[in-house]
């Protein structure tokens, strides 16, 4: 049996797993990242939860997905928001000299969307693209069952494609971009600035199962924006299937239905009845599982 280990970082839990060849989960344990202790402190702790699920295994490689901005190519891990501190951190060089095994290294939602193409909702598929509409909006082309990054590793960051021009401007993001209309944090935002519900994206949905109309009609117009990224996305790749996960999705009785008629409006016509819009399957395993399949 070939096995690897896959490595979820995130900003407040660190998920080591150890993963067999056709992306089963073995055995599996969780930290708290304790990021705010400096990532010398949260290494030695990755390094510790891998030793302690290898016992004398033999390992082909490991692979960890991590938030961006990362250095794909030279495996360094830039200056994520939400892990402050790490600034230029050559993760994929300390755990290769530490365990003298192939390290790889890609963002959260690349190594979230290779698990589903491969294992998940997409399996079976030749192109994937995968969405995740949570605190931000990210995506992963997936052609093949391998990882498209594109030549510096850029590539699938739909969240800062532009849907409105003159629209908001979120963070470092450009004016209008799609992260900044309709994220959950977007959606919450919204809803506060055009009727003051407050409570974020989680209330929103709550009053409109209750049928409250302005709290739909923030709900209508994330679906416009989404479906609009939907259809740039269709018109330069054409995927087989899109595969839409994250925080937001978990109320997707009120964004997946809507969300596949409204795609037809802004896509050609004979593209409308092919397009394909599925939720993940993988559930919070899927960082695990894609992060140890980038290990080849």
């Amino acid at each position: 049996m070939s096995l690897r280990l896959g490595i979820d970082l995130g900003g407040t839990n660190v998920r080591v797993g150890l993963v067999d060849e056709k992306g089963t989960i073995l055995e599996i344990i969780q930290e708290p990242t304790e990021a705010e202790k400096g990532h010398i402190h949260t290494i030695n702790k990755m390094k510790q939860m891998i030793e302690s699920l290898v016992k004398g295994n033999k390992v082909k490689g490991i692979g960890i997905g991590a938030p961006g901005p990362l250095d794909i190519k030279n495996g360094v891990i830039l200056s994520p928001p939400n892990l402050p501190g790490w600034d230029e951190i050559p993760l994929v060089k300390i755990f290769e000299e530490h365990f003298e095994v192939e390290v790889f290294l890609n963002n959260d939602a690349n190594v979230a969307g290779l698990a589903e193409a491969n294992a998940g909702s997409g399996a079976g598929h030749e192109s994937v693209y995968y969405m995740t509409v949570s605190t931000g909006i990210g995506g992963a082309l997936i052609i093949n069952k391998q990882l498209f990054n594109g030549a510096n590793g850029y590539a699938g960051e739909i969240g800062n494609m532009i849907i409105e021009p003159d629209g908001y401007k979120h963070n470092n993001l450009n004016r209008g971009a799609l992260e900044g209309l309709a994220s959950g944090t977007s959606i919450g935002r919204r809803a506060y600035e055009e009727f003051g519900i407050e409570g974020g994206a989680k209330q929103v949905f709550h009053l409109a199962k209750q049928g409250n109309k302005e709290a739909q009609l923030i709900i209508d117009e994330t679906v416009k924006f989404l479906a609009i990224g939907i259809a740039n996305i269709t018109h330069v790749v054409n995927p087989d299937l899109f595969v839409v996960g994250g925080g937001v999705m978990e109320s997707k009785q009120f964004i997946l239905t809507p969300l596949k008629d409204k795609v037809k409006e802004f896509v050609y016509p004979q593209l409308a009845s092919s397009i394909k819009i599925v939720p993940t399957a993988l559930g919070g395993q899927a960082g695990v599982i894609g992060a140890a399949m980038l290990v080849r």
